[in-house]
């Protein structure tokens, strides 16, 4: 070859040897208050056309880094929502840190009035709300359970959290299932900064997204989507407390995110009635105060992750033991007859120890552009040991009628298998898609009992009766079910659905009670008591034909379907009589939804259901329950199943000039041939079956179907900024009206009651480093009896809430949860006010801060208390039982925070373009 050209072929190749590739870096931050800006998009661009050669997105502190840029000059471009854009020409040489850089927020002169935007909170997108997190401050360690209960329209009740007044059933994380329908432990182990909004929506069933048709089946649900740059590293908290009592506390919550591929692992060791892993330091209002004291271990995984470009797989773990002591006090008025009155005072403990094998998980397949496959198993197992006791009595009100002592030591075993598979083909011609479906499930439980009771009874004459039982119960059940649809398109606009579904359950229920005849302890002797013992089969097959239409436009979706069922119920009883009944049952169900687009922030549904429910093995089963000797139970194979009519309303509307926002919901619902326990309380002794009798004074409940139920209940909230606080308002008020049939001695009766609450909350939206939420729920309910006048009454309830942190000096941190509860209108004894005040005082350390010591005390004042009222069918009662109270606890925790610097520009494209659900739109049946 020539030499000259090898010399130029050596040159050329050395010049490209030689070019380097620098790294450009900086930090950005607001110009007028220095707070970190995050989520920035940093763009690289070429100065002669502006063309784009490289960007980024700045990090949760402000922070960026573009690597293996070439030499030369650029154009450096950074926006973000509501600020000014950033120009500034950069002439690269090397690496260059551009340290921090200033930008300011939009203003517009008008007159020489200056108004600067404000960063929307929220917006409407038909049945979604979506919350932008970054306009609700949080401190930097808080959950996720704290930024949601900061929204708009989101309260918690009785430990359980609510959304536009309903309980939301599961957490998906940028649309994936996280920790299966466990919400408090899916909102725990993901801490606030990793989220860059939130949405709150009604998922539809796998059927309706995959059809097209809405069958009524939804999950309110909220899907957290993840900011760009927090879905690559290591995050999570770990924590150990020691205490005084020898309370204490060990736990991690560790996540290992890799974009698609997400590992969560949780571990929880405590004895302070913490029941899932909190990633809240202070930890003090995690569903707290629960019934008795419980020990709590936890080891828990979450997995998701796509195979290739067709496969989605997630699936979840949760191992749980608890040991609960539980120390109760009730008090229960029975509704009677007439103006009589029937009281009965009880006082109970029990040890359970339960350990639960929790398994979930999501299959999902596109086998090409036409053809799908999701399969959903679920398994779990249940091991439960029992060692209770109570004492209780019956009166008229003045005089004693009969007493109860009662010791059970038991032991249970619950296994259940639940699969479903779906399979979805989309014909050429838009909206023509076939799908079916099949739903496979598998239950066994066993309980071995041991009992021994002694009973008296003083009317007419006082008799003392000892009982010592063996009890033995085996019970199994499976169901299957499958089903198929068609749909087809009439036009661009509407579609037709047809559909067939059939399914039969099938369950089994064995119980064998023993009298201990001689207590030897090698082998006691036994008897088998036929009057209580009994073998009993129920089968329920049912098909359903339906017929459905769908029209909709860019603003108005109205569907309307026409469902027949027809439904076989077979009951079988083998012991102590053998006998068959044979039930059919023909229903026509109804549905018609409607939804408004209004405006593009402004949402309006109306839904009418109609639907069946069938009476349960326990409903069914003729064999007589004595747990408690005093109130017999015994089930009905008479039973029909029940027809309900249910109309429901929502209205959602939110302005994103002003962040005010509006959630009204209004529900109706009336029931023919509901399931509704009958009582019959005796006046003499009365023989139910062979060989029972009722003692005078003594009740018996069984099912019986009842008609006049219906019931309404509407919510409605409004939020709105306080912009001289720097805080949000929310406002929330509640009605709710319930007629229950009542059916006792005979008589037909209504237990009618009546509530009324309203609610505000004041969460502080200031910073990072200051963070404040006042709360405070007031109700009021009334009850009244036709059978019975002396039953009327009114109930009285107000609980506060005030949560507040500060990191000041030094990285200091102080903590305190307030919570206030007054009770007016409960039996004597029960009415007791009481504020528990939980605090801590901490000290950030290392030089990230992301370590901290702090000690804490729990009920400072010892005031802590569990007292609620429930109203039945056949009783009134108000119960009491005993809570933790106060301790010391010196606390360590570590915040692991490990994330790749920034997100590529391609990844946060493509979450532009999906809108932040990286698992497809799992809410409608917008697949085919």
């Amino acid at each position: 070859m020539n030499p000259k050209l090898l010399t130029i072929l050596f040159l050329v190749i050395s010049s490209f040897g030689m070019a380097q590739n620098y790294t450009l870096k900086g930090k950005i931050r607001d110009a007028k208050n220095q707070e970190t800006i995050p989520n920035a998009t940093v763009l690289l661009l070429n100065v002669t056309d502006s063309a784009q050669v490289d960007g980024i997105i700045s990090d949760l502190d402000g922070n960026f880094e573009i690597e293996s840029i070439k030499e030369g000059d650029y154009l450096l471009k950074i926006q973000y929502l509501g600020y000014e854009n950033y120009f500034r020409t950069i002439q690269l040489l090397g690496d260059l840190d551009l340290g921090t850089i200033s930008i300011s927020q939009e203003a517009t002169d008008l007159q020489e009035v200056t108004i600067e935007a404000r960063r929307a909170t929220s917006q409407n997108k038909s049945d979604t709300t979506m919350f932008n997190a970054d306009a609700f401050k949080t401190m930097r360690d808080a959950s996720a359970q704290t930024l949601i209960e900061k929204l708009p329209g989101v309260t918690s009740e009785d430990g359980s959290l609510q959304a536009q007044g309903e309980a939301i059933a599961q957490i998906l994380v940028d649309g994936e299932p996280f920790f299966g329908t466990d919400v408090r432990t899916a909102l725990q182990n993901l801490p606030a900064e990793v989220i860059q909004s939130i949405e709150i929506y009604d998922q539809l069933s796998e059927k309706a997204r995959l059809s097209g048709f809405d069958d009524g089946e939804r999950l309110k649900t909220i899907n957290i989507i993840t900011k760009p740059n927090r879905r690559k590293g290591q995050f999570g908290r770990t924590s150990a407390g020691y205490g005084t009592d020898d309370r204490y506390l060990v736990g991690a919550s560790i996540n290992d995110f890799d974009n698609d591929r997400r590992i969560t692992f949780t571990g929880l060791s405590n004895n302070i009635n913490v029941t899932d892993f909190s990633s809240d330091p202070n930890a003090q209002n995690n569903a707290r105060p629960q019934s008795g004291i419980i020990q709590t271990h936890i080891l828990g995984l979450n997995y998701s992750d796509k195979w290739g470009e067709k496969i989605k797989v997630s699936g979840s773990y949760v191992f749980s033991s608890r040991e609960n002591f539980e120390r109760s006090t009730r008090f229960r008025e029975f509704i009677t007859s007439g103006e009589s009155d029937q009281l009965y005072d009880e006082v109970s403990t029990e040890t359970r120890v339960n350990n639960r094998h929790q398994f979930d998980m999501r299959f999902e397949y596109d086998i090409d552009e036409k053809n799908r496959i999701v399969f959903i198993p679920r398994f779990s197992a249940r091991f439960e040991t029992e060692t209770s006791g109570f004492n209780g009595e019956t009166s008229n009100g003045f005089d004693p009628i009969n007493t109860v002592e009662n010791i059970r030591n038991a032991e249970n075993e619950d296994y259940d298998i639940f699969n479903r598979i779906f399979y979805s083909h989309k014909f050429d011609k838009p909206g023509r898609t076939l799908t079916f479906r099949g739903r496979m499930s598998e239950n066994w439980n066993k309980d071995r009992a041991n009992r021994i009771a002694r009973n008296e009874f003083f009317i007419p004459n006082p008799r003392t009766e000892i009982i010592n039982q063996q009890i033995n119960r085996d019970r199994s059940g499976s169901s299957w079910e499958t089903g198929i649809s068609f749909t087809e398109a009439l036009s661009e606009r509407s579609q037709l659905e047809l559909e067939y579904e059939i399914g039969n359950r099938l369950n089994d229920s064995d119980q064998l009670i023993f009298d201990v005849i001689d207590e030897a302890i090698d082998q006691p002797i036994l008897e088998l008591d036929t009057a209580l013992s009994n073998t009993f089969e129920s089968k329920f097959l049912t098909q359903e034909t339906e017929l459905g239409y769908q029209y909709k436009t860019e603003k108005i979706r109205i569907q309307t379907e026409l469902q027949y069922q027809n439904a076989r119920l077979d009951n079988t009883q083998g012991f102590p009589q053998a006998f068959e009944l044979q039930r059919t049952f023909q229903s026509l169900q109804p549905t018609v939804r409607f939804n408004y687009q209004i405006t593009d922030n402004t949402n309006l549904q109306f839904d009418y259901d109609t639907q069946v429910q069938e009476p349960d093995l326990r409903q069914l089963q003729p064999v007589v329950d004595n747990t408690n000797p005093l109130q017999l139970y015994v089930g009905n194979p008479d039973l029909d199943q029940s027809y309900s009519n249910r109309l429901r309303m929502r209205f959602r509307s939110n302005n994103p000039e002003t962040d005010q926002s509006w959630f009204l919901f209004a529900q109706t619902s009336f029931v023919n041939n509901i399931i509704a326990n009958s009582s019959f309380i005796a006046e003499e002794a009365t023989e139910i079956q062979p060989g029972i009798v009722l003692e005078p004074g003594s009740q018996l409940f069984s099912p019986v179907n009842l008609n006049g139920y219906w019931d309404l209940r509407s919510w409605a909230s409004y939020g709105m900024p306080v912009d001289f606080l720097k805080s949000n308002l929310n406002i929330n008020a509640g009605a709710g009206i319930t007629n229950r049939p009542t059916f006792v001695n005979g008589e037909n009766g209504t237990n009618f009651s009546r509530r009324l609450s309203t609610g505000l909350s004041l969460s502080s939206n200031i910073s990072d480093q200051i963070d404040f939420n006042i709360w405070t729920r007031l109700s009021f309910s009334r009850v009244e009896n036709s059978l019975n006048p002396n039953l009327n009454d009114n109930f009285f309830n107000q609980r506060a809430r005030i949560n507040f942190n500060w990191i000041f000096w030094e990285g200091f941190v102080f903590r305190t949860d307030i919570n206030y509860q007054a009770n007016r209108g409960l039996s004597e004894g029960f009415d007791q006010n009481f504020t528990l005040v939980n605090m801590s005082l901490g000290k950030k350390i290392f030089g990230n801060q992301r370590g901290e010591i702090s000690l804490s005390v729990y009920d400072l004042f010892r005031q802590n208390n569990n007292i609620r009222r429930n109203i039945t069918d056949t009783f009134i009662e108000d119960v009491q039982t005993n809570v933790l109270q106060r301790y010391f606890m010196l606390t360590f925790s570590y915040n692991i925070r490990r994330f790749a610097k920034g997100t590529s520009m391609e990844d946060y494209q493509d979450l532009m373009e999906d809108g932040g659900d990286r698992g497809g739109d799992r809410r409608r049946g917008n697949w085919n």
